[in-house]
């Protein structure tokens, strides 16, 4: 007969092994989660180390940042790396290119000795060496906080964070370039292609909405209510948000749809299609705005897709009335930081507000005119001295 402590020691036994292969089995998922992300994102695999990697995978998946910022982070630590190796090996300080050096033996122990002063001679040499400008330094600052961030407070393999006292001037804002209220009208006017009520609706829903350009490609039919004239889009960080939709907007989704054709048997779900009738990629996207401005004489002027959003967040600031609370939840920012730069004044109301000054026509007397002034001046007290004689 069996004792209850051996069949107590058989279920935790039992337990253990389950526990062991759930582990397993999440490591196995992580990893093929890995390869799906690294394919997705034209991340080279097999050049990286792990621990690199599995950052990769952590802020893609966990932390939602968007496909861009990913691809952007992964370049910046992969150049971190291999200058890194570049400083301190002596066999590749001789190689010109930095993309040369290999990484993919690197162990995570070796960023242990990272320091400050590591850091801000990385940032030295990106700036004299690779002629990063502001923008570019900043990012790379955004990515190497992000990595030791990670590195030592998630995943405890290193002791310390080298980026805390990490610090840059940050970048001047540039007003955003846009369209005039006449140039928008026009633009949407002189549009002619063969797909004119597809490439019409792309233009009205950047001018009326501000939507980003992955928000209009990954748009899909069941995203839009046409009762409430509204749409959901999916932005930065896969946050969701409805965008209202005014009446030009509804009348160019309307005919659009009206002739949006599917192969029978097809269901796709996208919006907007190419002409294969799949899902429009978005270089087709920036290539009907670039030839749209071109057939409106606006090419050349530092015009592009996401200026049409600067443009419909102006146009909205100046001729709407709209504060800049109202303007971040409809543009989709998590900062109103990031929405002050779309709320400037155009040129010609700044210049009204100067001309507008009660000393807009203020001169300054010459000594000529103060000569003349004074004589007057004396002529008139005369005048009053003769006249109090009379009286």
């Amino acid at each position: 007969m069996r004792r209850a402590s051996d069949t107590i020691y058989a279920i935790l036994t039992i337990g253990d092994l389950i526990i062991q292969l759930h582990q397993i089995q999440i490591w196995c998922n992580w990893k093929c989660k890995i390869r799906e992300v690294t394919i997705f994102l034209e991340i080279d695999r097999t050049q990286c180390p792990d621990f690199f990697l599995d950052y990769i995978l952590y802020i893609t998946v966990t932390k939602a940042l968007s496909n861009r910022t990913v691809q952007e982070y992964y370049l910046d630590i992969r150049l971190f790396l291999k200058y890194l190796r570049m400083m301190r090996d002596p066999q590749f300080q001789s190689i010109d290119d930095l993309h040369e050096i290999p990484i993919k033996d690197m162990q995570v122990s070796e960023l242990e000795s990272v320091t400050l002063q590591t850091l801000y001679d990385y940032l030295y040499y990106v700036t004299e060496e690779r002629e990063n400008h502001d923008r570019a330094r900043g990012r790379k600052v955004s990515a190497l906080r992000s990595f030791f961030r990670y590195l030592c407070y998630h995943q405890k393999v290193i002791s310390q964070d080298p980026t805390e006292q990490l610090e840059l001037p940050s970048p001047k804002k540039a007003l955003p370039k846009y369209l005039t209220l006449e140039q928008s009208e026009h633009l949407l006017q002189s549009m002619d292609s063969a797909f004119p009520e597809r490439d019409l609706c792309i233009l009205t829903l950047f001018l009326n909405c501000g939507i980003r350009l992955s928000e209009l490609v990954g748009l899909n039919t069941t995203d839009i209510n046409y009762k409430e004239a509204k749409m959901r889009v999916l932005g930065k960080g896969n946050k969701e948000r409805m965008v209202y939709l005014n009446e030009a907007c509804m009348n160019a989704l309307q005919a659009y749809l009206n002739v949006r054709e599917l192969p029978e048997g097809s269901s796709e779900k996208a919006v907007f299609l190419s002409k294969r009738h799949t899902r429009i990629s978005k270089r087709r996207v920036q290539q009907i705005v670039e030839t749209s401005l071109a057939q409106a004489d606006l090419s050349g002027q530092g015009f592009s897709t996401h200026k049409l959003r600067h443009t419909a967040a102006t146009l909205m600031y100046q001729y709407g009335n709209v504060d800049a609370l109202t303007l971040k939840e409809v543009l989709g920012h998590a900062s109103t930081s990031t929405t002050e730069i779309y709320t400037h004044l155009s040129n010609q109301i700044l210049k009204h507000a100067t001309d507008s000054s009660p000393l807009a026509h203020f001169e300054k007397e010459t000594s000529s005119n103060s000569k003349k002034s004074n004589s007057d001046s004396d002529n008139s007290d005369n005048h009053n001295e003769n006249n109090n004689d009379n009286i």
